[in-house]
């Protein structure tokens, strides 16, 4: 399969540990692949979460997640997880990602929608994401 469509992905492998006792990828573990992918997506636009909490007082959390889970990973299995940025606020930025087996097919294996928020590091409330951020996420958008 060639990389997503949509031009950025994170390559997952499924572990034993990321499965239950039949072999499937345990629900809440597509939201780790999911996170993975989001901070692979900063990284490579050149930001560390970390950095971004040390020198800039800032940090993201999810604020919610609707996911849609259409056909199951197993242990083993190749993954792409993809981490498109869908919607651009002042405090707020949305996030369609998808899981696909690796391969010909490609299946579509679970799908989402995630809304991350900026907030202060110190006090953990809402806070602009600093424009330095916010214009090179424009960029991408």
């Amino acid at each position: 399969m060639e990389p997503a469509e949509t031009g950025f992905f994170w390559p997952v492998r499924v572990y034993y540990e990321d499965t239950d006792a039949g072999g499937v990828v345990y629900y809440a573990n597509y939201l780790k692949f999911f996170e993975r992918a989001r901070t692979e997506r900063l990284r490579a636009m050149g930001f560390e979460q970390d950095t971004l909490r040390a020198e800039h007082g800032v940090l993201f959390a999810v604020r919610s997640v609707q996911a849609e889970y259409l056909k199951p990973a197993r242990f083993n299995d190749k993954l792409q997880v993809t981490a498109e940025i869908s919607e651009l606020k002042r405090a707020s930025l949305s996030f369609t990602q998808e899981i696909r087996r690796e391969g010909p097919a490609g299946d579509l294996l679970c799908q989402a929608s995630i809304r991350i928020v900026c907030l202060t590091a110190d006090m953990l409330r809402p806070t602009a994401i600093p424009d330095f951020l916010l214009q090179r996420i424009k960029d991408e958008f």
